[in-house]
């Protein structure tokens, strides 16, 4: 019975794969027949490439051929076979499009850090160049057994909901258009306070929406691997270290670190005050020259600004601990014959909040919390241009990744000759 089964589930196996290739077989059809395709357009139109256009289209093999067609023409109109890192040489340089790396399951993991006015000086297309020219470098470095990859939107650098809104949304239509089946997971990073209340309203209409989450970098801080200054100097210029500054805290009549307040005992005085600049030395807690007091917490500054709880200490515990111990129990209680008051029910009027909430809500925030939590490291991390430009491979690498070998292999042949 057991091999009369894996041989029916093998057989089954291989009859759906028969169809998978007989619906590919049928796609690459339909694109031939208005023009044959070019050598370029034959590599692109492999058979894993028109797999993912059939499962985003349901296995209909005429809407998959439609969507190949049309993304064969993009690429045409937008030269993307010419691409190249030299066209990009500004953004490689301040890292606003880049690989940060790979994830557990070998994914790569593209970090875009646009800044607010870089569409107003360069046009949408030169946007969509780059974002297709990182998005090609991610796929170089991909394994054999690896289709998908992870995209980190930090929208720290915009003040602009919608300016930021314009820019993801052509980036997940792009996408989704022309990579379907690429994208595993999508992170909005810090975007502008009102960009949820757009994205509620746009989201409907995007492909992608459902895989995309919007995280705040504020959540992961108690993260303490990531949270060292020196290692990540762009996460220092954000926080305030109060230890690095030193404490200049001074008891007495002026705790300034820049002013000395000082008050002439001497009557004779014409100014019985005067500020100098250089510090004075920090007085003494304990008895004073001047009298008998202590300093303490209490008395060390103005009763006025003191808490009323400090200033009525002595009548607090005059009031709440007599001097005298009471009376014992003469009296034996019987608790039987108590009536104790019944617990009411709880009330709608009690917490008109337990009516609007969700239950849902909660298992959300969390679950997309702990989604973001294995690519935090990526964000975290300093961006290197050399670590970037030796994943690039020729020719997206540009003259760099062209001319180097060459120069290094004829200075290699050349210091051979001489000995």
């Amino acid at each position: 019975m057991g091999n009369k089964d894996h041989i029916s589930s093998s057989s089954a196996h291989e009859h759906q794969a028969q169809i998978e290739k007989n619906r590919i077989e049928s796609v690459l059809q339909l694109l031939r027949k208005p023009a044959p395709l070019t050598l370029k357009q034959e590599k692109f139109c492999n058979e894993a490439c028109i797999g993912r256009f059939l499962k985003a289209k349901g296995d209909n093999v005429k809407k998959a051929a439609k969507q190949l067609r049309a993304c064969l023409s993009w690429r045409e109109n937008l030269s993307i076979d010419h691409l190249i890192a030299d066209e990009f040489s500004g953004e490689i340089a301040d890292g606003m499009a880049y690989v940060a790396g790979h994830d557990d399951q070998s994914r790569p993991v593209v970090i875009f850090r646009i800044k607010q006015d870089y569409l107003k000086f360069r046009s949408q297309k030169l946007f969509t160049r780059l974002l297709v020219f990182t998005l090609e470098v991610a796929i170089q470095t991909m394994a054999k057994s690896v289709e998908q990859l992870v995209v980190l939107f930090d929208a720290s650098f915009f003040r602009s909901a919608s300016g930021f809104m314009n820019i993801l949304v052509a980036a997940l239509k792009t996408i989704a258009e022309h990579y379907p089946g690429r994208l595993h997971k999508a992170f909005v990073i810090d975007p502008p306070s009102i960009f949820p209340y757009l994205w509620k309203g746009v989201k409907a209409f995007l492909e992608l929406s459902s895989i995309t989450t919007i995280v705040s970098s504020i959540d992961f801080d108690e993260f303490l691997d990531f949270n060292h200054f020196t290692t990540y100097p762009r996460a220092a210029s954000l926080r305030f270290n109060p230890s690095s500054v030193p404490s200049k805290a001074k008891v007495g009549s002026c705790a300034s670190s820049r002013f000395s307040f000082t008050v002439s005992h001497h009557f004779d005085s014409l100014k019985p005050w005067y500020l100098t600049l250089t510090d004075k030395p920090s007085f003494r807690v304990g008895p004073t020259s001047t009298g008998p007091a202590l300093i303490s917490p209490i008395n060390a500054r103005s009763y006025s600004f003191a808490s009323p709880t400090a200033r009525n200490m002595n009548t607090m515990r005059k009031s709440f601990f007599p001097s005298t111990p009471l009376p014992q129990k003469t009296q034996v209680m019987d608790h039987s014959t108590i009536n104790h008051p019944r617990t009411p029910k709880p009330s709608f009027l009690h917490s008109p909040a337990l009516f609007f909430k969700k239950e849902c809500h909660v298992s959300k925030t969390d679950k997309s919390r702990e989604s973001f939590i294995p690519f935090l490291r990526f964000y975290r991390r300093p961006y290197d241009e050399m670590v970037y430009r030796s994943k690039m491979k020729p020719p997206l690498g540009g003259l760099i990744s062209i001319v180097s070998p060459q120069l290094m292999r004829r200075r290699h042949m050349s210091v051979s000759q001489r000995f």
